[in-house]
């Protein structure tokens, strides 16, 4: 399904800046203009860390929603395999009103018409109540039957109130225009008196049995493998007996791993998988969960700003940009980029996004790519960037190039951040109709100016599962490992993270098969051969955005966290354990 969004606007950026109220510190600053940087910043004072319009926050709720997605309530899947990700695909609004059936409806929303107690909550705080004409006995019956009081309100104020502070900078009277160093909490340095404190912290536990767990689940595996049932069960009660969720990164990464061993013994992987996806959980601590992961983690952040800086600076000049974004999902990670191009010189350019993504179940498949372009729409009027939106939902395998609408007299950029592992490879349906190779195809197929792809480093998509198992152990291992250094123990908001996110992670890979196993990721250099033999050579990389990256993650994040260049891929991870990269291509 294909629907067009198209808005103009006509006044220039500079005109709402002008009739803006500004505070004082503004007003001093704009003395100090430097010109225009990729960002859209006009007043770098540091160029070696230069800021970001909304990095922080576009990056957090990017984080929340391409990472947690599966954790947002009442909206099905848009990854491929609908039908076995129905129950994980849920949505934003939803988790903060949490008022949409969880089933298509075939009758129409007469939400404006029909009495209801419900507060809507807008991504902008807004609330309409129910008209004070409605009758009593309705509002009652139709609170009874949502469920909400007044601590569920109270509750979705407080997520509101938790997101202004993040969207809204003090002494900022209008969106964008605030002090922009105080928007950037990673610039500052993590609080050396907490980490000392976490040091400082001893478990007092009377002595016992010491037990190595990688040996323990190795042997567990084996057993599994070879369907061993006495073995499986005996190594399972030992492992139970020495790991916990609250243990140190060792017992956690055992203790969901045992799950996942036991699930996959008995056959019901993908059960378990969708159950803890579709378990009720408050919006409020999701919020926090996501705001210690991104305080804790550097990756998709420096990821954004990256792919950003890039296309500013291709950007340069340009009077229409056009953005093919596979993997769009909410596209949070572009109000920040239209912040910019609304800063630009001589005006912004013509904006167009195609968004394109899996379909979800229903009447409406196409429903949530077309409400991500309705939400860049409003911020491209905010900033006065003229913006056309075209909205893809189907499996990226069968988009035809005809669907994209690309002009010859445009920039043409496409971008896909750590969503192709999501898309089948040869192991699943063969050499001659990979769905991956295909998507590859059509993106040499467009000739794009910018190729910007994003990959999770990982080597445990082997088909056989002994193997998959020990590269599983040894990648998560290193993101417990990083937890247990930047968090404490016992952050209530990292219990619940390791569980929704990473352990429902591992079940998917080490309890499903076929095509409900739907976390396939390849290395980098994987995907490099890949790239090259689909036809793209490698951007060099530029070197004052890496000079950036790395003085951000060195200022604000844990020491152990490293950012380098190899091969011209920007590659993240934790104590020499590749997580994340990232690259720019263009076609050979």
């Amino acid at each position: 399904m294909n629907t067009l969004l198209q808005l103009q606007c006509s006044t220039a950026a500079e005109t709402m800046l002008k009739t803006t109220v500004t505070s004082p510190n503004l007003e001093k600053k704009k003395k100090k203009k430097k010109g225009w940087c990729s960002c859209g910043c006009t007043e770098c004072d540091d160029p070696n860390i230069p800021h970001d319009y909304f990095e922080a926050v576009l990056d957090y709720i990017n984080d929340m929603l391409m990472g947690e997605e599966d954790e947002l309530t009442n909206k099905s899947s848009m990854y491929h395999d609908c039908s076995a990700l129905q129950a994980t695909e849920k949505s934003f609004y939803d988790v903060l009103a949490q008022t949409q059936p969880s089933f298509p409806s075939m009758i129409p929303d007469q939400s404006e018409y029909v009495c209801d107690p419900v507060i809507r909550v807008s991504l902008r705080g807004k609330k309409n109540r129910q008209p004070p004409e409605c009758d009593h006995e309705q509002h009652r019956s139709n609170k009874v039957a949502g469920g909400l009081g007044e601590e569920e309100e109270l509750m979705k104020t407080e997520v509101m109130t938790m997101i202004d502070k993040l969207l809204l900078c003090p002494g900022s009277v209008e969106v964008g225009l605030h002090d922009e160093l105080a928007c950037c909490p990673f610039d500052n340095p993590v609080n050396p008196s907490l980490l000392a404190e976490k040091q400082r912290r001893k478990r007092v536990n009377p002595v016992k049995e010491i037990v190595d767990l990688k040996i323990l689940l190795t042997h567990c595996a084996q057993a599994v493998s070879s369907n061993n049932k006495l073995a499986v069960e005996n190594l399972l009660e030992k492992i139970r007996k020495h790991s916990s969720p609250r243990g140190d990164s060792d017992e956690r990464l055992a203790h969901y791993f045992a799950d996942a061993l036991e699930a996959r013994f008995a056959g019901t992987g993908m059960d378990l998988y969708t159950n803890l996806a579709s378990s009720k959980i408050n919006a409020c601590d999701i919020v926090k969960a996501y705001q210690v992961y991104v305080s804790a983690c550097p990756f998709k952040k420096m990821s954004n700003i990256y792919a950003n800086k890039m296309i500013g600076n291709l950007a340069r000049g340009s009077p229409k940009l056009h953005i093919i974004d596979f993997g769009i999902l909410y596209g949070f990670q572009w109000p920040c980029l239209i912040q910019g191009l609304s800063a630009r010189p001589g005006g912004p350019p013509s904006l167009r996004i195609t968004g394109i993504d899996f379909p979800q179940p229903g009447f409406r498949p196409a429903e949530r790519v077309e409400e991500t372009g309705l939400r860049l729409a409003d911020y491209c009027k905010r900033f006065n960037v003229p913006f056309e939106y075209h909205a893809i939902a189907k499996p990226w395998d069968s988009v035809k190039i005809e669907d994209l609408q690309i002009n010859k007299d445009e920039i043409l950029v496409v971008n896909c951040l750590y969503r192709l592992r999501n898309v089948f490879d040869e192991t699943v349906l063969g050499t001659v109709d990979c769905p991956r190779e295909s998507v590859l195809k059509l993106i040499k197929s467009m000739k794009p100016d910018l190729f910007i792809h994003g990959v999770v480093n990982g080597n445990y998509n082997a088909p056989f599962f002994l193997t998959r198992f020990r590269e599983a152990y040894f990648n998560f291992s290193v993101l417990f490992d990083m937890f247990g250094a930047a968090l404490h123990r016992e952050d209530e908001e990292r219990l619940l993270f390791e569980k929704e996110v990473i352990g429902r992670e591992v079940i998917n890979v080490i309890a499903c098969e076929g095509t409900k196993r739907i976390e396939r990721p390849e290395t980098y250099k994987q995907w490099q051969v890949r790239n090259e033999r689909a036809g793209f050579k490698v951007v060099p990389m530029n070197q004052e955005i890496m000079k950036e990256v790395k003085a951000k993650v060195k200022i604000g994040f844990h020491k152990d966290f490293m950012v380098d260049n190899d091969g011209d891929w920007m590659v993240q991870g934790w104590k020499g354990r590749v997580i994340y990269a990232i690259s720019s291509w263009k076609t050979a």
